[in-house]
């Protein structure tokens, strides 16, 4: 310690030290004996340090029988969170799947247009992919808005079709009817949910990289969306409704 007039004693010319033994914290969870260990993230992702901690455990830290590691606290949270979304993802697409047969009646209609909503999430994806944002929570809700959003668009499209059949027109002359009539709205719908969502894919803006997973999962979602819509769904109606025409050909003819 320094004192006033420039000089330093050790600590011990003013008291008394003695070396003792701290005290011994034990944890117990579940009945077992824990030790916990906590770290702090500074410029990584929690997916990729959990999964470089994992491999670097299990290379250097071999346990003795009955010892075990188990990753905790935001990582235990984001698992949990995530098993959640893939069930209302998957609730989500069986209601979409539920609609779409009281509405058409008809099991393969039904199934090209869930196979192009689940498509849709490669978009999804990619996007996340490319941008190097990784999968969360909130990309996660982006995914499951994508489905729902291609499925909407594909059933004014097949609606438009029927019209078109019940108008006397052959299956290739409605799907080109109902393609031509809906490619406006879907440019429309796509081009402005991009430029709108852009701001916040940039991360422009207060509190804009919270929902930049959001924001790159729908962008991405809605650019393969299109081809999907305009180029894939037409195809599988058309692939569907021409071998049923040949079918009953046959059927007529046998």
């Amino acid at each position: 310690m320094f004192l006033p007039d420039g000089t330093a004693k050790p600590l011990a010319f003013f008291t008394a030290i003695d070396v003792e033994a701290g005290e011994v914290d034990l944890r117990r969870e579940n009945l077992k004996s824990a030790v916990v260990l906590t770290a702090r993230l500074n410029g990584r992702d929690l997916g990729s340090t959990i999964k470089e901690l994992q491999q670097r455990l299990g290379q250097q830290l071999p346990l003795p029988p009955g010892y075990t590691v188990v990753y905790g606290g935001a990582y235990a949270e984001q698992q949990s969170s995530f098993r959640e979304l893939e069930l209302i993802l998957l609730t989500a697409s069986l209601l979409v799947f539920t609609v779409l047969l009281f509405l058409f009646r008809e099991w393969l209609i039904s199934l090209l247009i869930l196979f192009i909503s689940v498509m849709g999430i490669t978009g999804c994806l990619l996007g996340l992919f490319f941008t190097g944002i990784p999968l969360n929570v909130s990309s996660y809700t982006g995914i499951i808005m994508i489905v729902g959003i291609i499925a909407e668009n594909a059933i004014f499209t097949v609606n438009q079709f029927y019209a078109s059949l019940r108008e006397g027109g052959d299956v290739d002359q409605a799907i080109r009817f109902a393609i031509a009539l809906r490619i406006r709205p879907k440019l429309m719908t796509a081009i402005g949910a991009i430029l709108a969502l852009m701001p916040l894919a940039l991360g422009i803006g207060l509190g804009a990289q919270m929902q930049q997973p959001l924001a790159v999962s729908v962008i991405g979602g809605f650019l393969v969306a299109l081809p999907l819509l305009l180029f894939v769904l037409p195809s599988g109606m058309r692939l569907i409704y021409h071998r049923r025409s040949a079918a009953q050909e046959l059927a007529e003819r046998g």
